[in-house]
């Protein structure tokens, strides 16, 4: 891949989320135009959406949640799943994590991450492999918003049940996605997250932070 940086700066704007007005990211304006954008620049049609341009519910609750209490990853090894925009795994390394590690498959998404560290002064690792079914290091697992889609839904769960079974922390945060299992979740917080009506049915979800069972 072409070096992302110069494309990601002339097609998104440093800005914060509502809920975590204290770290900032480079976000896109509107869905439709970054998409057809990345698609020209990428050179093929049918890219992934640009989930990593937009702060979703889950990670911004998951982020405004660890920044008031830091406690479930202060000195923990943590793996962010699914990043995005990286706004999660920055609000874990600005908690006071041992480590930070940014999963997300999308490229694209592994290079807006390391823009938001490094404009926000963090420090943290970043991995484009798809960890679903690793055994990782970690101590403590963040998922945000990741039950979307049935099969994802059924694969990642199968695997966080599996991590937390073998003492990993696993925080899940969800804004009412059909496919979030219903089973060993404890509610934790919640947050009414504003939304956008590009990306969501409404102005602002409620948003669940659950540890996993």
């Amino acid at each position: 891949m072409r070096d992302p940086t110069g494309f990601l700066a002339a097609n998104t704007r440093l800005s914060a989320h509502p809920l975590v007005p204290g770290i900032a990211l480079h976000l896109a304006e509107e869905l439709t135009p970054l998409w057809q954008a990345t698609e020209a620049w990428l050179g093929r049609e049918g890219v992934a959406p640009p989930y990593w341009a937009f702060a979703w519910p889950g990670s911004a609750a998951l982020a405004r949640w660890l920044l008031d209490d830091p406690a479930p990853v202060r000195g923990l090894g943590v793996l962010d799943f699914g990043a995005g925009s990286g706004l999660a795994a920055i609000a874990a390394a600005t908690a006071g994590a041992a480590e930070v590690l940014a999963a997300d498959t999308d490229p694209l998404a592994a290079a807006a991450i390391r823009l938001n560290a490094a404009a926000n002064g963090v420090a943290l690792a970043v991995t484009t492999r798809d960890v679903v079914g690793e055994a990782g290091p970690w101590q403590a697992i963040l998922a945000g918003d990741v039950c979307y889609e049935r099969p994802m839904a059924e694969r990642v769960s199968c695997w966080l049940r599996a991590e937390a079974a073998r003492g990993v922390a696993v925080y899940l945060a969800d804004p009412g996605r059909a496919y979030l299992p219903r089973e060993g979740l404890l509610p934790l917080a919640r947050f009414l997250v504003p939304t956008r009506r590009e990306l969501e049915d409404r102005e602002e979800r409620e948003v669940t932070v659950y540890r996993l069972g």
